[in-house]
């Protein structure tokens, strides 16, 4: 009985103790923990690349001094769905300069999208190989939650903000002179007032949408967290990173990730399949109400940001239109800026697919398609049995669903944590402690 009890005792002080305990876990439960750290000097945009790099470093290192020798425990091993991943993302670089030789584009501007590539495309890569080192998911589930409780302790500051009228904009880091896609990557920001004049929190994202899909993509980690204190703490102050932020999508995609991932990780049980059946059979008999009631969805969530849905509707038109007649193949290789009906904001941007097609085109558009689509493939097989593959198809949904709202790429240096664990969970064996 004694001996019970301290075991039970010993597991509950681990779960509220949980330490980085290697090189790779100290990167990770460092860079995440210090946010808000990094965002106060504008360096959470140069963090985020970089860090990639420095686990590419590592990894290659590690394996480098690899010998037969080596226990298996110590041992580097790369999946083959992260080599896809490594394809893919090469392919983007070939399509980008393929698409500048093609416009006749300067080396001058190769080179500069070529750093581009590295802080962006190339990370979406970097970080699920950083999975093939020796990271517990749980160091990235608690480390997502501190962020979330440090957002909570914000929560004061956010709400007062625009009541005094504090300026929106604080001031923008002189780390902006190392280059990024604009200014916001490197202000610090107190709200923001969107096209509608509503008042909004962005907090360490460019843009208010993007702390949604943060806000979402931490909670999703957060669901895994095992110790209850800090599992409330990550739940809390995720939700309300998507309800600060005021995005339809990331309130959207809040209720239908878990609820997804629920039903679709445990096809293999009877109760999941009979209820499967039984709904197929139900929205059959029901299919009438059920589709004039998404159509009814659909046009209020439309209408609840008429603005910015008709900007998002004329840029995805003007990029399809000139990709098809234009640049088929490879794309125009870099974004260019919009009329003054789509408020000039560029075309290729606020889409991952037709951003694409337009900058890369249908090689750049299959380069991302395919490596997603076979990772849905692994995962969906592999959360049948672990809890982590679970959490990394979750992440891999919540990046589907943002495809169509946001470009990934130019996001990847924020969500980041969640590729390490789509990397972990791409392991033939997981380490689910």
């Amino acid at each position: 009985m004694t001996n019970k009890v301290d075991n039970t005792l010993s597991s509950r002080s681990s779960k509220a103790d949980i330490k980085p305990e290697n090189f790779p876990e100290k990167l990770v439960w460092h860079t995440m923990v210090w946010t808000y750290a990094f965002y106060l000097i504008g360096g959470l945009y140069i963090v985020g690349a970089v860090l990639a790099w420095i686990f590419f470093f590592y990894l290659v290192l590690k394996i480098w001094f690899q010998t037969e020798e080596t226990p298996s425990s110590q041992r580097v091993f790369i999946p083959l769905i992260i080599w896809v991943w490594i394809v893919g993302m090469l392919v983007m670089e070939v399509a980008l300069i393929m698409g500048h030789l093609d416009f006749n584009l300067p080396t001058s501007l190769i080179i500069k999208s070529s750093i581009g590539w590295a802080k962006g495309w190339a990370v979406l890569a970097l970080y699920p190989l950083a999975g093939c080192l020796k990271i517990r998911p749980q160091i990235v589930y608690r480390a997502a939650c501190i962020v979330c409780f440090h957002t909570l302790l914000l929560s004061p500051l956010l709400i007062v903000a625009p009541i005094l009228h504090l300026p929106e904009i604080l001031y923008v880091s002189p780390l902006k002179a190392v280059g990024g896609p604009g200014t916001t990557f490197f202000d610090v920001s107190l709200y923001e007032i969107n096209l509608e004049g509503e008042i909004r929190q962005r907090l360490f994202a460019p843009w208010g949408p993007a702390l949604g899909f943060v806000g979402n993509v931490y909670f999703a980690m957060a669901l895994r967290e095992k110790n209850k204190k800090w599992r409330w703490f990550g739940i809390i102050g995720s939700i309300y990173m998507c309800l600060i932020c005021k995005s339809r999508l990331a309130q959207v995609c809040l209720i239908v990730t878990p609820t997804f991932i629920f039903f679709i990780s445990r096809l293999t049980r009877p109760f999941v399949l009979v209820l499967l059946g039984a709904t197929s059979v139900f929205g059959g008999l029901l299919s009438t109400p059920i589709i004039n009631a998404f159509d009814s969805f659909w046009t209020k969530f439309k209408e609840a940001r008429a603005e910015s849905t008709r900007v998002r509707m004329v840029l995805k038109e003007i990029a399809g239109y000139r990709w098809e007649t234009e640049a088929p193949i490879w794309g125009h290789g870099v974004v260019e800026r919009g009329p003054h009906l789509v408020e000039y904001m560029p075309i290729g941007s606020h889409h991952t697919w037709y951003g694409l097609l337009f900058v890369k085109g249908i090689v750049g558009f299959y380069a991302l398609a395919v490596p997603m689509a076979l990772s849905f493939l692994v995962l969906l097989i592999k959360a049948q049995r672990y809890e982590t593959a679970r959490s990394g198809l979750a992440i891999l949904f919540i990046l589907f669903l943002y495809t169509f709202g946001e470009n990934l790429e130019i996001l990847a240096y924020l969500y980041w944590p969640g590729l390490v664990i789509m990397g972990i969970a791409f392991k033939p064996t997981i380490r689910e402690k």
